[in-house]
Parts: structure tokens; C-alpha cells; sequence
């Protein structure tokens, strides 16, 4: 039976007005595993988390799990079924009834809705400015009033103390007086004193009324604070007893076979325990995709023989080999590139120490030692991107921009290769933090990029081939720790403009999640939807990044997509996985198909045999003991003579990481961070007086790049100037600030 307890107010908040949150409370089935299919559990709303336990007792100590609903995605089945989405993870409930499900929808969407304002008008980004103005104005005049108030019961006080004497001493001579002459007089004296008393009295009850409703009013929405506080504090305790209590099982089954600990396992192993089944594993369906590809038969002349080895324009073989000193010809001698660092130590740290506290904070905002760090900043993963150019040296040489498509949705998939067992954090860039790569030699292109703002972080790339094309993006990072996993979310689009056709490309990135980081074995995910757009032939293609489903019968970290024209006709279809390759198959016909699992029709594409776009390189030898780095991931911090003094190359906490020498680098880190803190505060004091004086305020501006509108997307971004390969072949650093 669900029943309906009306909370308190919400808190009051500047321009803020919402209904009363409601809390509601009932029993759902809830989908498990496929060993035990739905499970009858109890449910409870409340302040825009959903909880749920399996009996109501549990609710004074055991939360099975909770689901912050401002971020969730509410999403209505058939058949009294509701599914619920949140960070990659998915839930499928069912209620006992239409009435009861559509009941348990409203309120859901009315909780998110008031959950959404109140997260929009609240400060849980964790920044580490002042407290806004106008709840520091609210807050100094609500102290204010109480204390006005203190001050009359002070007064009142003192009164009732004064006019309760003279009382008491009439009354006394009046028993002395008793039948004498005086004793009217006496009589209307302790009249007058009495109802003075009695003024004063109504007076200091009043002034008792007006200080507790004023307290009483304010006291709600710090308790309501309070209590939120408590019960994320109260839920997150028990998360981790759980999942301390499945550590071991899990650690020692990927100790014992790491590469094929496969879904099936996964059960046998939730079912030997029973809390297995509620607090780990993704409960999550894989959404199947939009289309079938049906293969073409009796195309013989498609399969994978030498006339499929020149595949497109670009010609490059299917048995890709990865050769650091492939000239393609050209005469230059060769540097020699290293190919290991020395191997990662072997720190141990309490990671919940510090952690526990950072729980919903931005992840550029937590101060960290470099034990959770890579030897790499982030403008060096911004390059690393590049890893596999001779995709787009391949695109450069297409005549189809079809097929020029294809190579540069491959080439977006490749820069997630690296990541797969990348679970560290690079180390991110100070202000002004620059970061070259120069491989005319090898393969043609030359990359700078350089970190334009602090808060929120933001780099800005840029790269320029001889090979025929150019890439530059300005990318916003955006993090989140919600106590189980990380979400990073790279903000900005990436161009890519081909100089003999002219054709600009802009695509985004997806959203990478760092799981198990509190307990268990590290392991990333990405995640959503990339949309590339030819602004020249408006040809499109999008690609889904399946997340990873615990019950998925399919490949994990798929990727499919569907190459358009600018008529919306499809003509390749693409399909692989982010971490290991990519292929292409041409469409040669389409058809509607039966209907899905929410009666929609699929389109049924019949394709050719597909061809190989990309394949991922193997990694290193001793690759698990150098961070997992690919051979270009070695190179990228080898030092270089020449760059500029603000490069990542010369960065000294990282070189000390990289060196193994780690108590040393986190001296070097918490200097070079405290160093930045104050030149922030000395800019800011700089602009506080100019506002004062009445002066033009002009904010950081970084040296290499300029901030410009994008004439196709109309986006304001950080594009290059100029001048800093010139200022290389002078060796002309004056410019450039002392930041290390």
C-alpha cells in the first residue's frame, strides 16, 4: 500500500518557487538478474533520490541502492513497466497496477522537476569562490531580525521583572492597609500595577511568537539541509558496506581468469551470494539498435581477398603493422623515439580517505596526490589523439566524401583506444601550460595546444599536415565524483577542415566513466552519441556508444553508426568497437523490417561484405607496468630541446612521477598549485581595483590563441593565432609567463 507524507517546506531560495516536495513511499518489483527476474523491493521518494530496500524495516539500516533523479531519464513502458536511467546504469521496474505505475510516474517526474531547480539554484559544484551575494544578504538579515527580536525579549524581560516587584509590594501593603481608609486608593494602585503586568506580560509572549516563527521558518530549510547531508552520508555508508562485502569474491575471480570473466560468470557468482544481485552490477538492457544489417550473398568478388586490401581511396593494407619510423618515402633521417619509461611503483593509499568528501565535486576542483595521476597532462591526451593521423592522411586522398566520412568517424572512434585501461587521471595544466608535438618528419603534421582557462579547465589544439589537412578544437572538461564512478565530460566540438575539397567536419566527444572506484578493479566505459556533420556536403554520420550492459548478449564497447547523405539516404554502414577496430559496409538495399521490441519498425539494410577501416595497435611489451601507454603514449613526454619554457615536458611534478620518484613530485604538485592559487587571487585583486577606478576590466588571455565565432557553428571558441613555430625558429620565449 503506498502512502503520501507530506515533508516539510523546501528551502527558501532567491527567485526560487517550488511546490512542496512530497515524499511517497510503496512497494515495486524490480528487476535483478535472470536467475531471479523481478524482486518484490520497497521504495521510497524523497528530497529527488529514490531508495529502495527489501523490506520496509531495512529503512532504519540497509539502503540497497539510490537513484539521484535530477540526472536521471524517466522513460515509460508497457504494461505497468518504467524504466529509469541514470550515469550508464538502468533500472526496470514494474508496479502491480496502471493506477499504482502512473501514480509512481508523476510523482517521479514531479520529484526530478523540483530536484532540477533546486540542483540549477544550488552550489554543488564544489568551487571554491565566495558565498554567493544573495545568501550572504539572506543570511546576515535573518541573524539580524533575530537578533532585534533577542534584544525585545531582553527588554520585556527586564520589565516584567520591574512591574512584577512594584505588584508584589502593593499587595503587601494592601494585606498591611486591610479596613483602613487608604485602602481604596491602595486598591486602585495594585489595579494599575496588575494591569500593567498583564501588558507587559502580552508583550513579551508576543515578542516570544514573533522569535520563534522567525527561527522556526529559517531552522527549516537548514535542517532540511542538514538532513540531506545526513542521509547522503548515511546511504553512502551502507553502499560501501556492500560492496566491501562482494571485494574479495570479485578481486579473486579477475585475479584468476581477468580476460574472459564473462556475463555468465557474473551470475553464477551473484547467486552463490545474496547481496550480489542489488548493489554491483548493471541492471541495465542494452538498447538494440535502430536498423538489421543483412549481409549480401554471392558477392564473391567482395570478400576479403587484394581487391578488398586497397579499400577505399586512401589504399592501406587490412594487416595494419605499426612501424613509429615509417617515412613513407621521404628522405629525412630518423629520430630514434624512446619506447619505455620506468616502471610505475607500487604506492598503496587509502583512496576513501580522500575521496569521501569530494562527493559531487568538480573533479579538476579536489586536490590529489600523484598517486592517482598518469605522467601525462591533459593537453598531451588532447594529442594523443592523433595516434592514428594516417587515417586522416587516407580521408585527405578520398574523392567520395562518402567515403572520406567513413575514414573520419573512424578516426573518432580511435582516439578511445588508449583509454581502455587508462583509469588514471592526467595531471591537469596550469595557466598558460603549452604543449607541442612536432612530427613533420614522421608523419607530416605538427600539433600546439595550450591551456586557456583554469576554472572551468580548457585547452585549446590545433594541428596542421602537410598531408592535406587541418584539426583544431577547444574542449571544456567537466567532471563529477559520484562516489562509485567518475563521469568526465569533454564540453566543445572538434573541426577538421581538408584543404583540397574544402569539406569541414565538427563532431563532439562522448562521456567517459571511471567505475569501482571506491572498491574492485578499475574499469572505463564510454558512452552516447557522436554526431559528425560534413558543413560542406551536409553529409552525416552517428555513431552510438553502446554502454557496457551487464545482461547484453552483445560485443562490449560497440560502436555502429550510418553514414548519410545530404538527402538523409544511407549509404555505409559502420560497425566495430572503441577499442579495438572499426569497419564499413556499403548499403546496396534497404527495407522496412517487423516491428521492434515498442512496435516501431527497424529499417533492414542489405550491405556488401564489410571492409577494414582501422585496427587498433598492440600495445608495448611491459605495457601493464608503464601505465598502459601506447608506443606514441611513451614518447609524448620524452624530453625535447628547443620548446617553449611553459611545455608539459618541463613540468616537475610530472617528471618526477614519471621518474618513480612520488613523495617528491606531490612536494612539487602541492608548490606548483599553491603558486597558481595566489597569481589567481593577484589577477583578481587586480581587476577588483580597476572595476574600482572605473577602468576596463580585461581578463586572462592566453598567448598562442584567440578567442573567435565559428563561422559555420556560430560557437565562440579559442582558434590559433599563430606565431609559435616562428617564435621556435628564434628561440624566442620572451613572451612566455614563469609558471613552473
Amino acid at each position: 500500500m503506498n502512502e503520501l507524507v507530506k515533508s516539510l517546506p523546501s528551502p527558501t531560495l532567491p527567485g526560487l518557487h517550488l511546490p512542496c516536495l512530497d515524499t511517497y513511499k510503496g512497494w515495486l518489483f524490480k528487476w535483478t538478474n535472470y536467475l531471479k527476474g523481478y524482486q518484490r523491493r520497497w521504495f521510497v521518494l524523497s528530497n529527488g533520490l529514490l531508495s529502495y530496500y527489501r523490506t520496509q524495516a531495512e529503512m532504519a539500516h540497509t539502503c540497497r541502492g539510490t537513484i539521484p533523479l535530477a540526472t536521471a531519464h524517466i522513460e515509460v513502458g508497457d504494461t505497468c513497466h518504467l524504466v529509469l536511467t541514470n550515469g550508464g546504469r538502468s533500472y526496470h521496474l514494474k508496479a502491480t497496477s496502471e493506477g499504482e505505475c502512473q501514480r509512481w510516474v508523476s510523482a517521479l517526474q514531479q520529484a526530478k522537476a523540483n530536484a532540477t531547480l533546486l540542483m540549477h539554484h544550488s552550489d554543488d559544484s564544489g568551487d571554491e569562490g565566495p558565498v554567493p551575494q544573495e545568501d550572504r544578504a539572506l543570511t546576515q538579515g535573518v541573524l539580524k531580525t533575530l537578533a532585534t527580536k533577542l534584544d525585545d525579549l531582553s527588554t520585556c524581560n527586564e520589565l516584567i521583572g520591574k512591574h512584577g516587584a512594584a505588584l508584589q509590594r502593593s499587595l503587601s501593603e494592601l494585606e498591611e492597609l486591610r479596613g483602613s481608609a487608604d485602602s481604596t486608593d491602595k486598591v486602585k494602585a495594585v489595579n494599575e500595577r496588575a494591569t500593567l503586568f498583564r501588558i507587559t506580560s502580552n508583550a513579551m509572549i508576543n515578542a516570544c511568537r514573533d522569535f520563534l516563527d522567525v527561527a522556526e521558518s529559517h531552522s527549516r530549510r537548514w535542517q532540511k539541509a542538514l538532513q540531506y547531508e545526513r542521509e547522503q552520508r548515511h546511504h553512502l555508508e551502507e553502499t560501501i558496506e556492500q560492496l566491501a562485502k562482494q571485494h574479495n569474491s570479485l578481486e579473486r575471480a579477475w585475479r584468476e581468469n581477468p580476460t574472459s570473466y564473462t556475463g555468465a560468470e557474473r551470475s553464477q557468482e551473484g547467486d552463490a551470494s545474496d547481496e550480489n544481485d542489488e548493489a554491483e552490477f548493471f541492471d541495465a538492457m542494452e538498447d538494440s539498435p535502430a536498423f538489421i544489417t543483412v549481409t549480401a550473398s554471392g558477392n564473391i568478388q567482395h570478400k576479403r581477398s587484394g581487391s578488398n586490401q586497397s579499400m577505399m581511396s586512401g589504399g592501406m593494407p587490412n594487416d595494419w603493422t605499426h612501424n613509429e619510423n615509417d617515412t613513407s618515402g621521404t628522405n629525412h633521417i630518423q629520430r630514434t623515439r624512446r619506447s619505455r619509461i620506468p616502471d610505475k611503483p607500487n604506492y598503496s593509499l587509502n583512496l576513501w580517505s580522500i575521496m569521501k568528501n569530494c562527493i559531487g565535486k568538480d573533479l579538476s576542483k579536489i586536490p590529489m596526490p600523484v598517486n592517482f595521476n598518469e605522467p601525462l597532462s591533459m593537453l598531451q591526451r588532447l594529442t594523443e589523439d592523433l595516434e592514428y593521423s594516417e587515417l586522416l592522411d587516407r580521408a585527405a586522398r578520398c574523392d567520395s566524401s562518402l567515403e572520406q566520412m567513413c575514414l573520419v568517424a573512424a578516426f573518432s572512434v580511435s582516439s578511445y583506444s588508449t583509454t581502455v585501461h587508462r583509469t588514471a587521471k592526467p595531471f591537469n595544466p596550469l595557466l598558460g601550460e603549452t604543449y607541442e608535438l612536432d612530427r613533420l618528419d614522421e608523419y607530416g603534421y605538427r600539433s600546439i595546444s595550450e591551456q586557456v582557462s583554469h576554472h572551468p579547465p580548457a585547452a585549446a589544439h590545433h594541428v596542421t599536415s602537410q598531408r592535406g589537412w587541418t584539426l583544431w578544437q577547444h574542449i571544456t572538461i567537466d567532471s563529477k565524483f559520484r562516489g562509485k564512478y567518475i563521469s568526465v565530460m569533454p564540453l566543445g566540438n572538434i573541426h577538421l577542415q581538408f584543404h583540397s575539397s574544402g569539406n569541414h567536419y565538427v563532431w563532439s566527444k562522448v562521456t567517459s566513466t571511471v567505475h569501482n572506484i571506491i572498491v574492485g578493479k578499475l574499469w572505463i566505459d564510454q558512452s552516447g552519441d557522436i554526431d559528425i556533420v560534413n558543413n560542406t556536403t551536409k553529409d552525416t554520420c552517428r555513431l552510438k556508444f553502446s554502454p557496457y550492459s551487464y545482461f547484453s548478449r552483445e560485443v562490449p564497447r560497440k560502436v555502429t553508426g550510418v553514414v548519410e547523405d545530404g538527402e538523409g539516404t544511407a549509404h555505409y554502414i559502420l560497425s566495430g568497437t572503441w577499442d579495438d577496430k572499426m569497419e564499413s559496409a556499403k548499403i546496396v538495399d534497404s527495407s522496412q523490417g517487423c516491428g521492434g521490441s515498442e512496435g516501431k519498425q527497424k529499417t533492414v539494410y542489405q550491405t556488401l561484405q564489410p571492409k577494414l577501416l582501422w585496427k587498433k595497435y598492440p600495445l608495448p611489451d611491459n605495457a601493464e607496468n608503464m601505465h598502459f601507454f601506447s608506443s606514441l603514449a611513451l614518447t609524448l613526454n620524452e624530453p625535447e630541446e628547443g620548446v617553449a619554457p611553459t611545455d608539459s615536458r618541463l613540468r616537475p611534478d610530472q617528471r618526477l612521477m614519471e621518474a618513480g620518484l612520488w613523495d617528491e613530485a606531490n612536494v612539487q604538485k602541492q608548490r606548483l598549485e599553491e603558486c597558481q592559487r595566489l597569481e589567481r587571487k593577484r589577477r583578481e585583486a587586480q581587476a577588483n581595483q580597476a572595476l574600482e577606478e572605473g577602468q576596463d576590466i580585461e581578463g586572462y588571455q592566453p598567448l598562442w590563441f584567440e578567442k573567435r565565432t565559428d563561422d559555420s557553428t556560430r560557437e565562440s571558441t579559442y582558434v590559433y593565432r599563430g606565431g609559435y613555430w616562428e617564435a621556435k625558429d628564434r628561440q624566442d620565449w620572451s613572451q612566455c609567463p614563469e609558471i613552473f
